[in-house]
């Protein structure tokens, strides 16, 4: 059975993917997810997809890859960002994973993978069966051979879907103008990761297998492009420069950091490095006055306020933050993230107008992003802090269901009904929490299970 459990591991990792590789962490970043969403949303257009249904998530791994999911879910490993020489690299692999988003493919995946499953499970059956009439020998031939023809009846079918899927990023990156270079250049630089061959280092290779006919067709197609020659503007390039260096100081150890970018590299990029390495190991003053530095340069940065900000804020100076985090929302008016810092420093400050202006921040932030949790955290503390405990109730309950923590959601929904005044919306948001637990079975049951694992005293 050892053979079964080796290929039954290989089908699960490409069928969980996703949630092995949530278990690493998903991070948030406001320049990071500007960066990224801009060079998306055209390809997302391109594809006939709406861009602001897309949601695109980072997860903090270093290894190399990325991947769809049902409901239009986007996620890039910091790895396949770290490890793109240019944006088109970076934006070839987005068209790709695009691709599979808009042609369905996670469906007909699953179809392939049911269709390819039933022989080997058939035959596997018999193997088993060897076994128990005492013929271990020929159980072991059986169960081997099930396990060869269920893969490759799988990865044929991933093969061309891959194939199919290159051609419609090319299209895709042709109706941009971009050139389909980037994608080209990513894979051949790693082409020798072929299905079994490097798939722990390289799991992009896994679930996208190469071959040399896949790469000579996608070669075609972009020679063919009267957009083959296009090249990355500057400023793509320094911006993909500057959230690698991002990506850099705030996920690797300082001293890596330092390493990497030595202080005989007077680039923004490294100095940026440096300037997060140096705070990460609680060097404030040194930090600050490089933050400061590169402020000087470009004092309309929003990222750099932000950076600024937070470490004044992480160095007990809310009062002074706030100026900052104010100045980087009011040059990114659009970012729900800056605009969560900026109301985390207000809160800090312990003023009741500060605190008031917290809370038309957050209500502004929660309206584009109503998943937020910590935004909806952040509002209880600040309707406590202003003695509205009805108000934080109901901001504790839309916290734990956004964290799916349906129980105490529950718990402060119905608190919350009770409390607040019958048929204003804030009543009804209660009321409809309530309501939707108790109509999902799913929820109940969980409900249920949480219930008996609590502590009895």
């Amino acid at each position: 059975m050892r053979v079964f459990s080796a290929l039954f591991a290989l089908f699960i990792t490409v069928l969980v993917l996703p949630a092995s590789a949530l278990a690493q962490g998903l991070i948030r970043d406001a320049e990071i997810e500007a960066v990224t969403r801009d060079w998306s949303n055209p390809i997302f257009e391109a594809a006939g997809l709406r861009a602001q249904d897309v949601n695109i998530h980072i997860i903090n791994d270093g290894s190399m890859n990325a991947f769809v999911t049902r409901g239009q879910n986007m996620f890039l490993h910091t790895g396949i960002i770290t490890n793109a020489e240019t944006p088109n690299e970076l934006i070839g692999v987005i068209a790709h994973e695009t691709g599979h988003m808009a042609g369905g493919h996670l469906a007909r995946s699953d179809d392939a993978i049911k269709k390819a499953s039933r022989p080997m499970i058939l035959t596997m059956g018999l193997g088993i069966l060897a076994a128990v009439a005492g013929a271990p020998d020929a159980a072991a031939v059986i169960i081997s051979g099930a396990q060869k023809n269920g893969a490759v009846t799988f990865f044929a079918y991933t093969r061309v879907l891959e194939a199919a899927t290159d051609q419609a990023a090319e299209n895709f990156m042709e109706a941009t103008g971009q050139s389909g270079k980037g994608l080209l250049n990513f894979f051949q630089r790693f082409r020798y990761n072929e299905v079994f061959s490097g798939a722990t280092r390289y799991p992009y290779f896994l679930s996208h297998p190469l071959s040399s006919a896949r790469i000579n067709a996608l070669q075609t197609r972009v020679d063919s492009s009267p957009y083959r020659d296009v090249e990355d503007s500057p400023e793509d390039l320094h911006k993909l420069k500057m959230i690698q260096a991002k990506i850099v100081g705030f996920l690797k150890p300082p001293q890596t950091t330092f390493n990497l970018y030595p202080e005989t590299d007077t680039s923004q990029p490294a100095r940026y490095a440096r300037a997060i390495a140096n705070y990460q190991i609680a060097s404030t003053k040194k930090a600050l006055e490089q933050i400061g530095e590169l402020l000087a340069e470009e004092p309309e940065n929003p990222y750099f306020n932000e950076l600024y900000g937070q470490v004044l804020f992480e160095s007990g100076k809310a009062d002074q933050a706030v100026q900052y985090h104010q100045r980087a929302v009011e040059l990114r008016p659009d970012s729900p993230l800056l605009r969560l810092n900026l109301a985390q420093a207000l809160i800090a400050t312990d003023r009741a107008d500060n605190i008031e202006t917290a809370v038309g921040h957050l209500k502004r932030l929660l309206l584009q992003e109503p998943g937020n949790s910590f935004g909806w955290y952040e509002l209880s503390v600040s309707y406590e802090r202003q003695d509205k405990l009805a108000l934080a109730k109901l901001a504790t309950a839309e916290q734990a269901y956004a964290m799916g923590d349906y129980l105490r959601a529950l718990s402060f929904a119905q608190r919350a009904t009770i409390e607040l005044p019958q048929s204003t919306p804030e009543w009804r948001r209660a009321n409809d929490i309530t309501l939707v637990i108790a109509a999902d079975p799913r929820i109940r049951r969980q409900i249920a299970q949480s219930r008996q694992r609590r502590p009895r005293h």
